[in-house]
């Protein structure tokens, strides 16, 4: 657990972001907001911000060197960056999880194998499937 004061790190810089960034800081904490755009929502409120690519590795270095922990607003940035993220701070959840968070199958079938109930699911690897 971390504590009030702390800096958690957000990827991504968008509605969900600034949301996060909102309620840490009611909650005590800063947020750190990682994205590459210059003029995204979450930055415009955060304690600090780093706009760069997400495989920018200095920039990742230095951002990772001002949080005390990473997470995500969305599951789409790419696994390279919480991987390499990974490495130097924690990133809750981890980045296997949104390996399986960002591909809609993965994530039935790994529900499925944890014993969960799932609505009928299959894949569709041909658009001809469909009709």
């Amino acid at each position: 657990m971390i504590e009030p004061g702390a800096t958690i790190g957000i990827l991504g810089g968008g509605q969900l972001g600034r949301m996060l960034a909102l309620e840490a800081a009611r909650m005590g904490y800063r947020a750190h907001i990682y994205c590459p755009e210059a003029d995204s929502p979450a930055a415009e409120i955060a304690a600090a911000a780093t706009v760069a690519a997400y495989d920018d590795p200095k920039a990742l270095a230095a951002f990772a060197a001002a949080v005390d922990v990473v997470t995500v607003e969305f599951e789409n940035v790419p696994s390279e960056c919480l991987t390499r993220l990974a490495h130097s701070v924690p990133v809750r959840p981890g980045p296997s999880l949104f390996h399986i968070a960002r591909h809609r199958l993965r994530e039935k079938q790994f529900i499925r194998g944890q014993g969960i109930d799932t609505a009928p699911f299959a894949a569709v690897n041909d658009p001809d499937m469909l009709h």
